[in-house]
Protein backbone atom coordinates (compact mmCIF):
# COMPACT_ATOMS: atom_id res chain seq x y z
CA UNK A 1 0.00 0.00 0.00
CA UNK A 2 1.37 3.30 -0.82
CA UNK A 3 1.98 5.52 2.45
CA UNK A 4 0.76 8.78 2.59
CA UNK A 5 3.98 10.26 2.81
CA UNK A 6 4.46 9.17 -1.08
CA UNK A 7 1.69 11.21 -2.53
CA UNK A 8 2.48 14.23 -3.93
CA UNK A 9 0.49 17.23 -2.02
CA UNK A 10 -2.26 19.04 -3.61
CA UNK A 11 -2.74 22.38 -2.89
CA UNK A 12 -6.56 23.63 -2.29
CA UNK A 13 -8.04 24.46 -5.54
CA UNK A 14 -5.82 22.65 -7.40
CA UNK A 15 -7.15 19.77 -10.22
CA UNK A 16 -4.99 16.70 -10.73
CA UNK A 17 -2.90 16.51 -13.54
CA UNK A 18 -2.57 14.50 -16.63
CA UNK A 19 -3.18 10.61 -15.98
CA UNK A 20 0.93 10.17 -16.88
CA UNK A 21 1.74 12.40 -14.24
CA UNK A 22 -0.55 10.69 -11.68
CA UNK A 23 0.14 7.27 -12.43
CA UNK A 24 2.71 5.14 -10.20
CA UNK A 25 6.06 3.27 -11.57
CA UNK A 26 9.08 3.39 -13.01
CA UNK A 27 7.74 3.90 -16.69
CA UNK A 28 5.17 6.52 -15.32
CA UNK A 29 7.80 8.48 -13.33
CA UNK A 30 10.22 8.63 -16.33
CA UNK A 31 7.49 9.97 -18.52
CA UNK A 32 6.32 12.31 -16.11
CA UNK A 33 10.30 13.56 -15.60
CA UNK A 34 9.99 13.85 -19.50
CA UNK A 35 6.67 16.00 -20.52
CA UNK A 36 6.63 18.26 -17.25
CA UNK A 37 9.63 20.45 -18.05
CA UNK A 38 8.35 20.92 -21.78
CA UNK A 39 7.25 24.24 -22.45
CA UNK A 40 4.77 25.69 -24.81
CA UNK A 41 6.85 27.38 -27.00
CA UNK A 42 9.00 23.66 -27.47
CA UNK A 43 4.98 21.93 -27.93
CA UNK A 44 3.72 24.42 -29.88
CA UNK A 45 6.76 23.92 -32.60
CA UNK A 46 6.87 19.82 -32.13
CA UNK A 47 3.32 20.29 -33.44
CA UNK A 48 3.78 22.40 -36.09
CA UNK A 49 6.84 20.23 -37.64
CA UNK A 50 4.86 16.79 -37.31
CA UNK A 51 1.39 18.48 -38.97
CA UNK A 52 3.96 19.78 -41.21
CA UNK A 53 5.48 16.75 -42.15
CA UNK A 54 2.25 14.61 -42.03
CA UNK A 55 1.25 17.13 -44.62
CA UNK A 56 3.44 17.44 -47.01
CA UNK A 57 3.93 13.68 -47.60
CA UNK A 58 0.34 12.27 -47.55
CA UNK A 59 0.19 15.57 -50.69
CA UNK A 60 3.11 14.31 -52.31
CA UNK A 61 1.81 10.57 -52.08
CA UNK A 62 -2.02 11.95 -53.29
CA UNK A 63 0.22 13.76 -56.14
CA UNK A 64 1.69 11.02 -57.53
CA UNK A 65 -1.29 8.97 -58.16
CA UNK A 66 -3.20 11.84 -59.74
CA UNK A 67 -1.46 11.59 -62.82
CA UNK A 68 -4.49 13.21 -64.77
CA UNK A 69 -3.93 16.45 -62.66
CA UNK A 70 -4.28 19.68 -64.65
CA UNK A 71 -1.07 20.86 -62.43
CA UNK A 72 1.65 18.63 -60.77
CA UNK A 73 3.13 19.71 -57.26
CA UNK A 74 6.15 21.68 -57.44
CA UNK A 75 8.02 23.34 -55.23
CA UNK A 76 5.13 26.63 -54.81
CA UNK A 77 2.39 23.72 -54.04
CA UNK A 78 5.18 21.98 -51.23
CA UNK A 79 5.74 25.70 -49.94
CA UNK A 80 1.92 26.40 -49.74
CA UNK A 81 1.13 23.05 -48.23
CA UNK A 82 3.86 23.82 -45.51
CA UNK A 83 2.60 27.27 -44.96
CA UNK A 84 -0.13 26.38 -42.81
CA UNK A 85 1.18 23.98 -40.77
CA UNK A 86 4.60 25.98 -39.85
CA UNK A 87 2.21 29.07 -38.58
CA UNK A 88 0.70 26.54 -36.18
CA UNK A 89 4.28 27.85 -33.90
CA UNK A 90 2.65 31.31 -33.08
CA UNK A 91 -1.22 29.85 -32.62
CA UNK A 92 -0.86 30.75 -28.97
CA UNK A 93 0.17 34.49 -29.51
CA UNK A 94 -1.53 35.32 -32.91
CA UNK A 95 -4.26 32.10 -32.87
CA UNK A 96 -6.89 35.22 -35.52
CA UNK A 97 -3.51 35.22 -37.85
CA UNK A 98 -2.66 31.42 -37.76
CA UNK A 99 -6.48 30.98 -38.81
CA UNK A 100 -6.45 33.13 -41.97
CA UNK A 101 -2.82 31.75 -42.97
CA UNK A 102 -3.45 28.69 -42.95
CA UNK A 103 -7.33 28.84 -44.20
CA UNK A 104 -5.79 31.32 -46.89
CA UNK A 105 -3.13 28.88 -48.02
CA UNK A 106 -5.37 25.85 -48.36
CA UNK A 107 -7.60 28.13 -50.52
CA UNK A 108 -4.97 29.27 -52.56
CA UNK A 109 -3.56 25.94 -52.89
CA UNK A 110 -6.85 24.70 -54.32
CA UNK A 111 -7.71 27.65 -56.25
CA UNK A 112 -4.17 27.09 -58.01
CA UNK A 113 -5.40 24.22 -59.31
CA UNK A 114 -3.04 21.79 -57.49
CA UNK A 115 -3.41 17.79 -56.89
CA UNK A 116 -5.91 17.20 -53.90
CA UNK A 117 -5.08 15.36 -50.85
CA UNK A 118 -5.89 15.74 -46.92
CA UNK A 119 -5.05 19.66 -46.54
CA UNK A 120 -7.58 20.31 -43.91
CA UNK A 121 -5.11 18.89 -40.65
CA UNK A 122 -3.61 22.69 -40.09
CA UNK A 123 -6.84 24.40 -40.38
CA UNK A 124 -8.59 22.77 -38.35
CA UNK A 125 -6.10 22.95 -35.82
CA UNK A 126 -5.92 26.37 -35.70
CA UNK A 127 -9.78 26.88 -36.12
CA UNK A 128 -9.76 24.92 -32.25
CA UNK A 129 -7.20 27.49 -31.06
CA UNK A 130 -9.42 30.59 -32.37
CA UNK A 131 -12.23 29.02 -30.32
CA UNK A 132 -9.80 28.20 -27.46
CA UNK A 133 -8.81 31.76 -27.44
CA UNK A 134 -12.36 33.30 -27.21
CA UNK A 135 -12.29 34.55 -31.03
CA UNK A 136 -15.69 32.82 -31.76
CA UNK A 137 -17.00 35.06 -34.44
CA UNK A 138 -14.09 34.91 -36.33
CA UNK A 139 -14.11 31.25 -36.03
CA UNK A 140 -17.86 31.31 -37.14
CA UNK A 141 -17.01 33.61 -40.25
CA UNK A 142 -14.15 31.87 -41.42
CA UNK A 143 -15.77 28.72 -41.34
CA UNK A 144 -18.85 29.98 -43.51
CA UNK A 145 -16.30 31.89 -46.01
CA UNK A 146 -14.07 28.70 -46.06
CA UNK A 147 -17.21 26.29 -46.93
CA UNK A 148 -18.30 28.69 -49.73
CA UNK A 149 -14.94 29.28 -50.99
CA UNK A 150 -14.25 25.38 -51.20
CA UNK A 151 -16.93 23.73 -52.30
CA UNK A 152 -18.88 26.65 -54.49
CA UNK A 153 -16.23 29.16 -55.78
CA UNK A 154 -13.29 26.89 -56.26
CA UNK A 155 -15.02 24.82 -58.96
CA UNK A 156 -16.09 28.01 -60.93
CA UNK A 157 -11.91 28.99 -60.81
CA UNK A 158 -10.81 25.34 -61.57
CA UNK A 159 -11.61 22.97 -64.12
CA UNK A 160 -13.72 20.66 -61.36
CA UNK A 161 -17.24 19.91 -61.58
CA UNK A 162 -19.87 21.52 -58.42
CA UNK A 163 -20.20 18.65 -55.46
CA UNK A 164 -23.66 17.47 -55.73
CA UNK A 165 -26.22 18.23 -53.12
CA UNK A 166 -25.42 15.33 -50.45
CA UNK A 167 -21.76 15.73 -51.06
CA UNK A 168 -22.01 19.82 -50.12
CA UNK A 169 -24.58 19.05 -46.84
CA UNK A 170 -21.95 16.24 -45.74
CA UNK A 171 -19.18 18.75 -45.96
CA UNK A 172 -21.49 21.25 -44.05
CA UNK A 173 -22.36 18.41 -41.29
CA UNK A 174 -18.36 17.96 -40.66
CA UNK A 175 -18.22 21.96 -40.69
CA UNK A 176 -20.40 21.71 -37.74
CA UNK A 177 -18.86 19.04 -36.12
CA UNK A 178 -15.57 20.64 -36.10
CA UNK A 179 -17.44 23.98 -34.58
CA UNK A 180 -18.86 21.92 -31.97
CA UNK A 181 -15.60 20.37 -30.65
CA UNK A 182 -14.37 23.79 -30.75
CA UNK A 183 -16.77 25.22 -28.56
CA UNK A 184 -15.90 21.89 -26.34
CA UNK A 185 -11.69 22.68 -26.73
CA UNK A 186 -13.27 26.64 -25.66
CA UNK A 187 -15.16 25.82 -22.73
CA UNK A 188 -12.72 23.69 -21.43
CA UNK A 189 -10.30 26.24 -21.63
CA UNK A 190 -12.16 28.59 -19.90
CA UNK A 191 -12.83 26.25 -17.42
CA UNK A 192 -9.33 25.63 -16.06
CA UNK A 193 -8.40 29.35 -16.36
CA UNK A 194 -11.29 29.47 -14.14
CA UNK A 195 -10.19 26.78 -12.09
CA UNK A 196 -6.47 28.40 -11.81
CA UNK A 197 -7.79 31.77 -10.97
CA UNK A 198 -9.88 30.29 -7.97
CA UNK A 199 -6.93 28.36 -6.40
CA UNK A 200 -4.83 31.38 -6.69
CA UNK A 201 -7.16 33.21 -4.87
CA UNK A 202 -7.74 30.98 -2.28
CA UNK A 203 -4.45 30.69 -2.17
CA UNK A 204 -3.90 34.66 -2.00
CA UNK A 205 -6.65 34.24 0.99
CA UNK A 206 -5.30 31.43 2.74
CA UNK A 207 -1.91 33.87 2.68
CA UNK A 208 -3.74 36.49 3.70
CA UNK A 209 -5.60 34.48 6.39
CA UNK A 210 -2.35 33.32 7.88
CA UNK A 211 -0.65 37.00 8.16
CA UNK A 212 -3.88 38.00 9.99
CA UNK A 213 -3.37 35.13 12.05
CA UNK A 214 -0.15 35.50 12.67
CA UNK A 215 -0.55 39.56 13.80
CA UNK A 216 -3.48 38.37 15.88
CA UNK A 217 -0.70 35.99 17.96
CA UNK A 218 1.81 38.81 18.05
CA UNK A 219 -1.48 40.96 19.46
CA UNK A 220 -2.26 38.38 22.46
CA UNK A 221 1.23 37.47 23.14
CA UNK A 222 2.18 41.43 23.36
CA UNK A 223 -0.91 41.82 25.59
CA UNK A 224 -0.01 38.83 27.67
CA UNK A 225 3.53 39.86 28.14
CA UNK A 226 2.19 43.32 29.79
CA UNK A 227 -0.46 41.78 31.60
CA UNK A 228 2.19 39.63 33.56
CA UNK A 229 5.15 42.68 33.60
CA UNK A 230 2.86 44.55 34.84
CA UNK A 231 1.02 43.05 37.71
CA UNK A 232 4.31 41.53 38.72
CA UNK A 233 6.86 44.00 38.39
CA UNK A 234 4.31 46.31 40.14
CA UNK A 235 4.20 43.79 43.57
CA UNK A 236 7.28 43.54 43.42
CA UNK A 237 8.19 47.21 43.31
CA UNK A 238 5.34 47.97 46.10
CA UNK A 239 6.90 44.84 48.08
CA UNK A 240 10.14 46.40 47.71
CA UNK A 241 9.98 49.54 48.84
CA UNK A 242 7.85 48.35 52.30
CA UNK A 243 10.91 46.30 52.74
CA UNK A 244 13.42 49.23 52.36
CA UNK A 245 11.10 51.62 54.86
CA UNK A 246 10.87 49.07 57.73
CA UNK A 247 14.40 46.99 57.00
CA UNK A 248 15.58 48.57 60.02
CA UNK A 249 12.95 49.56 62.21
CA UNK A 250 11.23 46.78 61.36
CA UNK A 251 13.03 43.77 60.29
CA UNK A 252 10.61 40.64 60.24
CA UNK A 253 8.13 42.57 58.13
CA UNK A 254 10.94 43.53 55.72
CA UNK A 255 11.76 40.12 55.12
CA UNK A 256 8.04 39.10 55.00
CA UNK A 257 8.28 42.19 52.14
CA UNK A 258 11.05 40.35 50.35
CA UNK A 259 9.18 36.75 50.50
CA UNK A 260 6.51 38.23 48.76
CA UNK A 261 9.42 39.63 46.17
CA UNK A 262 10.88 36.11 45.94
CA UNK A 263 7.41 34.67 44.78
CA UNK A 264 6.30 36.95 42.63
CA UNK A 265 9.45 37.29 40.80
CA UNK A 266 9.03 33.36 40.52
CA UNK A 267 5.84 33.37 39.28
CA UNK A 268 6.81 36.39 36.85
CA UNK A 269 9.14 33.59 35.60
CA UNK A 270 6.97 30.74 35.61
CA UNK A 271 4.36 32.96 33.39
CA UNK A 272 7.16 34.38 31.12
CA UNK A 273 8.77 30.99 30.11
CA UNK A 274 4.77 30.04 29.15
CA UNK A 275 4.94 32.89 26.48
CA UNK A 276 8.50 32.68 25.46
CA UNK A 277 7.53 28.71 24.85
CA UNK A 278 4.43 30.04 22.69
CA UNK A 279 7.10 32.43 20.65
CA UNK A 280 9.51 29.79 20.13
CA UNK A 281 6.93 27.07 19.05
CA UNK A 282 8.67 24.82 21.79
CA UNK A 283 7.28 22.40 24.21
CA UNK A 284 3.82 23.54 23.18
CA UNK A 285 0.48 22.25 23.89
CA UNK A 286 -0.47 22.20 20.69
CA UNK A 287 -4.31 20.29 21.82
CA UNK A 288 -6.43 23.58 20.70
CA UNK A 289 -8.65 24.34 17.87
CA UNK A 290 -6.77 23.98 14.61
CA UNK A 291 -3.27 22.60 16.56
CA UNK A 292 -3.29 26.06 17.74
CA UNK A 293 -1.54 26.44 20.92
CA UNK A 294 -3.11 27.02 24.12
CA UNK A 295 -2.94 30.22 25.83
CA UNK A 296 -1.08 29.99 29.10
CA UNK A 297 -3.27 28.34 31.60
CA UNK A 298 -4.44 31.42 34.06
CA UNK A 299 -7.83 31.31 35.25
CA UNK A 300 -10.35 31.87 37.39
CA UNK A 301 -8.96 29.14 39.79
CA UNK A 302 -6.43 31.32 40.26
CA UNK A 303 -8.14 34.11 41.61
CA UNK A 304 -7.86 33.67 45.10
CA UNK A 305 -4.04 33.55 44.47
CA UNK A 306 -4.09 36.89 42.81
CA UNK A 307 -5.83 38.48 45.70
CA UNK A 308 -3.43 36.95 48.07
CA UNK A 309 -0.49 38.34 46.11
CA UNK A 310 -2.30 41.88 45.74
CA UNK A 311 -2.90 41.78 49.32
CA UNK A 312 0.67 41.57 49.76
CA UNK A 313 1.03 44.85 48.94
CA UNK A 314 -1.16 46.47 51.34
CA UNK A 315 -4.83 45.92 49.46
CA UNK A 316 -7.09 44.48 51.28
CA UNK A 317 -9.05 42.67 48.69
CA UNK A 318 -12.73 40.88 48.83
CA UNK A 319 -14.60 38.18 46.42
CA UNK A 320 -17.59 38.13 45.99
CA UNK A 321 -19.36 35.31 43.70
CA UNK A 322 -22.80 35.17 42.59
CA UNK A 323 -24.51 32.44 40.78
CA UNK A 324 -23.52 28.96 39.98
CA UNK A 325 -19.94 28.50 39.32
CA UNK A 326 -19.71 26.44 35.96
CA UNK A 327 -16.57 25.66 33.28
CA UNK A 328 -15.56 27.94 31.34
CA UNK A 329 -13.91 27.72 27.43
CA UNK A 330 -9.83 28.91 27.61
CA UNK A 331 -10.37 32.07 26.08
CA UNK A 332 -13.04 33.71 28.24
CA UNK A 333 -11.52 32.39 31.62
CA UNK A 334 -7.83 33.16 30.57
CA UNK A 335 -9.76 36.69 29.45
CA UNK A 336 -11.30 37.14 32.96
CA UNK A 337 -8.43 36.69 34.92
CA UNK A 338 -6.34 38.83 33.03
CA UNK A 339 -9.34 41.31 33.17
CA UNK A 340 -9.21 41.53 36.80
CA UNK A 341 -5.62 41.34 37.31
CA UNK A 342 -5.10 44.63 35.14
CA UNK A 343 -7.79 46.17 37.57
CA UNK A 344 -6.06 45.52 40.46
CA UNK A 345 -2.52 45.79 39.37
CA UNK A 346 -3.86 49.58 38.51
CA UNK A 347 -5.53 50.44 41.76
CA UNK A 348 -2.25 48.96 43.32
CA UNK A 349 -0.08 51.58 41.22
CA UNK A 350 -1.91 54.53 40.75
CA UNK A 351 -5.37 54.34 43.03
CA UNK A 352 -3.83 54.79 46.53
CA UNK A 353 -6.44 52.74 47.94
CA UNK A 354 -6.92 50.34 50.92
CA UNK A 355 -9.78 47.97 49.48
CA UNK A 356 -10.95 46.72 46.44
CA UNK A 357 -13.55 44.47 45.63
CA UNK A 358 -14.07 41.80 42.79
CA UNK A 359 -17.26 40.77 41.76
CA UNK A 360 -17.64 37.59 39.85
CA UNK A 361 -20.87 37.16 38.59
CA UNK A 362 -21.94 33.60 36.58
CA UNK A 363 -25.07 34.95 34.53
CA UNK A 364 -27.20 33.78 31.92
CA UNK A 365 -25.88 34.75 28.51
CA UNK A 366 -22.45 35.19 30.47
CA UNK A 367 -19.68 36.42 32.93
CA UNK A 368 -19.73 39.56 34.41
CA UNK A 369 -17.18 41.22 36.18
CA UNK A 370 -16.73 44.20 38.48
CA UNK A 371 -13.82 45.62 40.19
CA UNK A 372 -14.24 48.53 42.26
CA UNK A 373 -12.12 50.45 44.89
CA UNK A 374 -11.64 52.70 47.38
CA UNK A 375 -9.08 55.31 46.07
CA UNK A 376 -8.58 58.40 44.41
CA UNK A 377 -11.34 59.32 42.05
CA UNK A 378 -12.70 62.52 40.97
CA UNK A 379 -15.08 63.23 43.27
CA UNK A 380 -19.17 63.82 42.84
CA UNK A 381 -18.18 63.55 38.66
CA UNK A 382 -20.37 61.28 36.41
CA UNK A 383 -19.46 58.19 35.10
CA UNK A 384 -17.98 58.60 31.72
CA UNK A 385 -19.72 57.69 29.06
CA UNK A 386 -18.90 54.03 27.84
CA UNK A 387 -18.16 54.55 24.70
CA UNK A 388 -15.00 56.47 26.28
CA UNK A 389 -14.67 55.48 29.24
CA UNK A 390 -11.48 53.16 28.24
CA UNK A 391 -9.69 55.78 25.45
CA UNK A 392 -8.55 57.68 28.50
CA UNK A 393 -6.03 55.18 29.96
CA UNK A 394 -3.26 53.60 29.09
CA UNK A 395 -2.47 50.20 27.78
CA UNK A 396 -3.66 48.16 30.52
CA UNK A 397 -7.27 49.62 29.66
CA UNK A 398 -6.95 49.58 26.47
CA UNK A 399 -5.84 45.49 26.34
CA UNK A 400 -9.18 45.10 28.65
CA UNK A 401 -11.41 46.59 26.36
CA UNK A 402 -9.56 44.46 23.43
CA UNK A 403 -9.73 41.16 25.13
CA UNK A 404 -13.26 41.86 25.83
CA UNK A 405 -14.26 42.66 22.72
CA UNK A 406 -12.52 39.82 20.88
CA UNK A 407 -15.02 37.32 22.76
CA UNK A 408 -17.84 39.59 21.83
CA UNK A 409 -18.22 41.48 24.99
CA UNK A 410 -17.32 44.64 26.32
CA UNK A 411 -15.25 46.53 28.95
CA UNK A 412 -16.06 50.19 30.14
CA UNK A 413 -14.15 51.55 33.38
CA UNK A 414 -13.83 54.95 34.77
CA UNK A 415 -14.62 56.90 37.92
CA UNK A 416 -17.92 56.63 40.51
CA UNK A 417 -19.41 59.26 42.06
CA UNK A 418 -17.98 60.20 45.50
CA UNK A 419 -14.68 58.23 45.93
CA UNK A 420 -13.35 55.42 43.43
CA UNK A 421 -12.51 53.91 40.46
CA UNK A 422 -14.64 50.65 38.45
CA UNK A 423 -13.87 48.54 35.76
CA UNK A 424 -17.19 46.56 34.47
CA UNK A 425 -17.08 43.54 31.70
CA UNK A 426 -19.50 40.97 30.01
CA UNK A 427 -17.84 38.37 28.87
CA UNK A 428 -20.41 35.88 26.86
CA UNK A 429 -19.78 32.48 27.35
CA UNK A 430 -19.43 30.55 24.18
CA UNK A 431 -19.15 27.06 23.72
CA UNK A 432 -19.18 25.33 26.89
CA UNK A 433 -17.96 22.09 27.76
CA UNK A 434 -20.62 21.00 30.22
CA UNK A 435 -23.28 21.73 27.90
CA UNK A 436 -25.14 24.39 30.40
CA UNK A 437 -28.35 26.05 29.67
CA UNK A 438 -27.01 29.15 30.72
CA UNK A 439 -29.85 29.77 33.70
CA UNK A 440 -28.72 31.25 36.94
CA UNK A 441 -29.02 29.85 40.07
CA UNK A 442 -29.86 32.45 42.92
CA UNK A 443 -27.67 34.66 43.85
CA UNK A 444 -25.19 32.90 46.60
CA UNK A 445 -21.87 34.87 47.56
CA UNK A 446 -19.10 33.75 49.31
CA UNK A 447 -16.02 35.68 50.30
CA UNK A 448 -12.59 34.82 50.19
CA UNK A 449 -10.67 38.14 52.07
CA UNK A 450 -7.00 38.38 52.59
CA UNK A 451 -5.16 40.92 54.49
CA UNK A 452 -7.66 41.98 56.12
CA UNK A 453 -11.49 41.06 57.50
CA UNK A 454 -14.62 40.85 55.03
CA UNK A 455 -16.09 44.51 55.57
CA UNK A 456 -18.33 46.51 53.21
CA UNK A 457 -16.02 49.23 50.92
CA UNK A 458 -16.25 51.93 51.32
CA UNK A 459 -16.62 53.38 47.87
CA UNK A 460 -19.77 50.93 47.92
CA UNK A 461 -23.29 52.61 46.69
Amino acid sequence: MTSPSNLSPRHPGSRPGPPWLRASGPGARWLAHALRPIPHAVRDVALALLVCAIQVVAMVFAARHQSDAPRGLDVWGVLLVALGPLALIARRRYPAAVLLVAVGAGLLYTMLDYPRGPLFLAMIIALWSAFAAGLRLLAYVVLAVGYTSFVWISPLVTAESVPATGVALGIAAWMLVLAGVGEVVRLRRAYLAAEEQRARVQSLGLAEAERRRAGDERLRIARELHDVLAHHISLMNVQASVGLELMDSSPEQAREALTAVKYASREALGELRSVLEILKGDAVDRSGPDGAPRAPTAGLDLLDELVARTSAGGLTVRVERTGSTRPLIAAVDLAAYRIVQEALTNTLRHAAASEAVVRVGYGKSGLDLTIRDNGRGAAGAPRPADDDALTSGGNGLHGMRQRAAALGGRCVAGPVPGRGFHVQAHLPYGERADGHDGDADPPVESAATAGGPAQPNKGDA
